[in-house]
């Protein structure tokens, strides 16, 4: 028999009624001779719940403990969801992370997974039980429960069929697949009826919350055919993988764009010999992400690196670097919020010149300025004001032609 592994989101399971939903349509599968691990999160805004509270108690809660508190979401979820198929006559085991067997390195809040151990799922599934694993969570190797960052369960559900060699990973959203942009925003967004692993990981890294980033990472390393469907119908939805069969016209796929960008410049009064290796380190130590980066040495001004980070990251930031400034050597910190990142992403780029240079006139004649750029051979991204972001994005998208009415 094949495995299955269907993820649904908090949207998806935010009601008893459509934890039973989820239990009719794995049901559905399982009748068709698969074996099936249903991944859930935890049901509706639970999670912001859980944060809230511990915001009420401290501003600063320790990361172990917010794990222990957010890690209660899912489980809740899972046990329900084994209620639902009892109820409907079949037998399912609900396991938490751990209990699934995933083991994660020791980083709190933002844990990647380093192995999974399947031998007690592929008992259950053996003995022809529906497997029910909360994602977003597993235990490093001390015992300390652990999550993998906010859209974690995307990737334990794509980590857990790599383990189990899965015929596919589904996952089961409140979109029915991949846009190409966020059609909330964007006039004329549509869907995609497939898209590569590359092209996705990059829109998932640029702010497109449709799939997390770790999960697309997985599915493109263990080769996981990955789905992304809609939880109210039975529409096909987008399929990632690795090489496109339709739409290869497209040079441009997909515009996703992020707000909440914060930009830090620190400045030198002379020139400097190392500290920019030094401002890196300094920031990793204490897992605050940095994106793009921009250093300025000339003879006429003083030498000044720029980066951009999230805005949630910026208080941490300011606070790790101020107290490094005399290991670290510079003179000034500077910060500029209210930005926002707008992105183009398709892998026709690398074979056509001129992309940067029509984007960049867009944007002009939109009077959007331009803060920072950001390239690769598949994306290209932008720093501009954040009220300048859904324009930037609409007249993009229409420009590269991914309207309906221009695609061919």
């Amino acid at each position: 028999m094949t495995t299955i592994v269907m993820k649904f989101g908090g949207t998806s399971v935010a009601t008893p009624e459509k934890i039973l939903g989820v239990a009719k349509r794995a049901i559905r599968e399982k009748e068709q001779g698969k074996r099936v691990v249903i991944v859930v999160s935890a049901m509706g805004k639970t999670t912001d719940a859980l944060l809230g509270l511990a915001s009420d108690i401290s501003q600063e809660p320790p990361k172990r403990e917010m794990d222990m508190l957010l890690a209660t979401g899912e489980q809740v979820t899972i046990s329900l969801l084994a209620m639902a198929f009892k109820k409907l006559g079949h037998d399912a085991l609900s396991f938490t992370g751990w209990q699934a067997g995933i083991e994660t390195e020791s980083v709190p809040r933002n844990a990647r997974i380093e192995t999974i151990h399947t031998k007690r799922l592929e008992d259950a599934l053996d003995s022809g039980l529906f497997c029910v694993v909360a994602g977003f969570q597993g235990v490093d190797r001390s015992g300390n429960i652990t999550t993998l960052g906010r859209g974690g369960s995307d990737t334990t559900a794509v980590a857990l069929a790599a383990a189990l060699k899965a015929e596919k990973c589904e996952i089961y959203t409140d979109v029915d697949g991949v846009y190409t942009s966020d059609p909330r925003y964007v006039t004329g967004a549509r869907k995609l009826e497939q898209i590569s692993y590359d092209e996705m990981l990059e829109l998932a890294n640029l702010g497109a919350g449709v799939l997390h980033p770790r999960a697309v990472e997985f599915a493109k390393n263990n080769l996981v055919p990955l789905s992304v469907r809609a939880s109210y119908s039975d529409e096909p939805g987008t399929t990632i993988q690795e090489v496109i069969t339709v739409e290869k016209n497209l040079i441009v796929r997909g515009v996703a764009f992020e707000p909440d960008i914060a930009r830090i410049t620190v400045s030198y009064s002379k020139p400097f010999n190392g500290s920019l290796a030094n401002i890196f380190t300094t920031l990793a130590q204490h897992l605050i992400d940095v994106d793009i980066i921009v250093q300025s040495i000339s003879d006429e001004f003083p030498p000044s690196v720029s980066f951009s980070i999230k805005e949630d990251s910026l208080e941490e930031a300011k606070r790790v670097l101020s107290e490094a400034r005399g290991h670290i050597g510079f003179t000034a910190m500077d910060v500029e919020t209210g930005l926002a990142k707008v992105s183009i992403v398709g892998s026709g780029m690398v074979s056509n010149p001129g992309v940067a240079a029509r984007m960049f006139d867009i944007l002009r004649g939109q009077d959007v300025p331009v803060k920072m750029v950001s390239t690769s051979e598949i994306k290209i991204s932008v720093v501009v004001p954040s009220d300048t972001m859904k324009r930037s994005a609409n007249a993009l998208h229409d420009a590269y032609g991914l309207t309906p009415a221009t695609v061919q």
